[in-house]
């Protein structure tokens, strides 16, 4: 992403010290149109809006409403919790190396697993962070709770596993490589063009897989398209299955041992 591609619209002071903090240009309303997307502060929240005439609807991330409201109220999930297992009493640490917006994240902290999220993408950290900060004003318990097991650390993957130790080390990797939008779902269309744009490619997937394989305790998980071939080549032990999606699970020794 080049500076020309994304500036902080907004005239607040939040917004000033946001394109201080992101080392982007602050725009108005008339001069946000010369940008593809605009970082602004909307009524739900920290955005990564589109401009232009036929711009998509704002990304944000709502982990008390919306999609994470009602996965965590009616359930859904479950897949990811499959591929991560482990003890229901005493759950696995996760570390999600590919946080984006979380969502898999709040998914596993709502089944009690304490998750460490890495987000590389300083602008995408932003509105992450966003996020899990208006949930934790929240005056719903159990929200809070899940909050308390989700911690964001604004890094590259890669570089953060280096820095852990045995004893710091999670039980088990969750990696979630860019992959294309599905043309079935206006929604992930709309998030993935936004993160195509302003993330990029993966070119360093495979480097994030091998990491992942010498960091963890007890496994690593890959999200992948149901049809893709296995990142970097690499077998899995095996995988948990969806309609669209699969989680290649690579086991490296029992949770417990």
């Amino acid at each position: 992403m080049s500076i020309g591609e994304l500036a902080v619209q907004g005239g607040a002071e939040y917004s000033r010290q946001l394109a201080d903090q992101l080392q982007l240009p602050l725009v108005d309303k008339t001069t946000a149109e010369h940008f593809p997307y605009v970082l602004r502060y909307t009524e739900k929240g920290l955005a990564i809006a589109q401009t232009g005439r036929k711009a998509a609807g704002p990304v944000v991330v709502d982990f008390a409403g919306g999609g994470s409201a009602h996965r965590r109220q009616q359930g859904g999930g479950e897949l990811i919790v499959k591929a991560v297992a482990g003890d229901k009493k005493n759950r696995p640490s996760v570390l999600d190396a590919t946080a984006g917006l979380g969502r898999d994240s709040f998914v596993l902290a709502s089944w009690g697993y304490p998750v460490t999220l890495c987000e590389r993408s300083p602008i995408v950290a932003a509105v992450l962070n966003d996020g899990l900060e208006r949930a934790r004003y929240s005056d719903d318990s159990e929200l809070l709770a899940i909050m308390a097991r989700m911690k964001l650390e604004t890094m590259d993957a890669i570089t953060y596993m280096q820095t852990l130790t045995e004893a710091t080390a999670p039980d088990a990797i969750v990696i979630d490589p860019m992959f294309p939008a599905s043309k079935k779902s206006a929604l992930v269309k709309k998030e993935m063009q936004a993160f195509h744009h302003v993330v990029g490619a993966d070119p360093d997937s495979a480097s994030l897989l091998d990491q992942a394989l010498v960091t963890a305790r007890h496994r690593v998980i890959v999200k992948r398209p149901k049809k893709a071939e296995y990142l970097a080549g690499i077998k899995p032990n095996f995988s948990v299955e969806g309609k669209a999606i699969r989680f290649d699970i690579y086991s490296l020794r029992a949770y417990g041992k």
